[in-house]
């Protein structure tokens, strides 16, 4: 089965991926927080009824993921692919996932929230997202009563979510914001037009490779259209802000940059051992080469892969052992080596 982010999507030269997740909470139930432990497996229960229960198409295309039966590794490799959150992964609760078989949608069950529903998709598409979303939503809502107020919208744990309860965000490569030291104006703008941006895996996690998660803070009073509206001119803003000091910094910079790229390939095609973050800055540096036209062996879903493949987690489950500190440098080079010598011979 294909996986969501080997595909190349909209403006993929900036826009990394896009996610939509919407929060909804039963009716009859108190907050995950609030509920006992026979309630939280009633709500995963009802949960996996309401959307795969008469459909065999439907439940053909999904899993239903027990988290009481992984192990601390098998969780981190879903965290670091962004289907669950940190504290969905370290919970103590009854927590569950619904998972489509191509990783594109996401249902976390007794997070914050009794439902989490997300979808993720490659490039700039928050309108397709947003629609798969609302579909996935309207399915469960046939059978699940919603916690929902007419003058506030959805209700949810976190006041901040309350109102339509949808967060749209999208996954950035800003390497020219960052090397000329904007991106700290774009933090303040954004913060002051209702957006946050983070890091790699979201709230509390540093910027990492150039990487940066754009999202909105407001959800009551505008509607789901309204937010994914502003997002995406926003984002397109910042779109074209980031090409156009590309172009800029490769006419200032051009023999230094060139030489900056073609180092970090060189190290990824030879290095015997590399840290999470060096490694996440060298392939920042060659998807920048990439659309440079400097690298021509590899495009921009390589990097992709390659990010998510080289931490932790996904090492470990790559090797399939616990690995040590030396250990996790030796394997991440040698996946990396890998990894391009097999995407050269394409």
């Amino acid at each position: 089965m294909k996986r969501w982010y080997i595909d190349k999507g909209p403006d993929s030269d900036v826009v990394v991926s896009t996610r939509v997740r919407l929060a909804r909470n039963f009716e009859e139930y108190p907050f995950p927080s609030r509920c006992s432990r026979q309630q939280q497996r009633e709500i995963i229960q009802k949960t996996v009824d309401a959307l795969t229960g008469e459909d065999l198409e439907l439940r053909k295309g999904f899993s239903t993921i027990d988290f009481r039966k992984l192990d601390l590794n098998e969780r981190l490799v879903y965290v670091e692919k962004r289907l669950v959150s940190k504290e969905l992964a370290k919970s103590d609760r009854e927590v569950g996932l619904l998972l489509s078989n191509d990783e594109q949608i996401s249902i976390m069950i007794n997070e914050e929230d009794h439902l989490r529903i997300q979808c993720l998709a490659s490039g700039m598409q928050l309108e397709k997202a947003s629609e798969i979303c609302n579909y996935i939503d309207n399915l469960l809502s046939q059978k699940i009563n919603f916690a929902f107020d007419d003058t506030f919208g959805y209700l949810t744990s976190c006041p901040t979510n309350i109102g339509t309860a949808i967060r749209a965000s999208l996954m950035l490569h800003l390497p020219a914001l960052t090397i000329t030291g904007h991106i700290q104006a774009l933090l303040e703008t954004c913060g002051k037009l209702g957006l946050s941006v983070r890091g790699l895996y979201g709230e509390n996690t540093e910027a990492r490779g150039s990487m940066y998660q754009l999202s909105n803070q407001i959800t009551l009073g505008k509607s789901e259209q309204d937010i994914v509206m502003s997002m995406r001119t926003i984002a397109y803003q910042l779109t074209e802000q980031e090409r156009l000091l590309r172009k800029e910094i490769m006419k200032k910079k051009g023999l230094q940059l060139e030489d900056k790229i073609m180092r970090s390939y060189g190290v990824l095609k030879y290095a015997r051992a590399l840290s999470s973050d060096e490694a996440m800055e060298r392939l920042s540096d060659v998807r920048f080469g990439i659309f440079a036209n400097l690298i021509t062996g590899l495009d921009e879903t390589d990097i992709n892969e390659m990010m998510l493949q080289i931490q932790p987690g996904s090492l470990q489950q790559y090797s399939g052992k616990t690995l040590g500190a030396d250990e996790m440098g030796a394997v991440r080079a040698s996946y990396v080596r890998n990894h391009i010598a097999e995407r050269e011979k394409r």
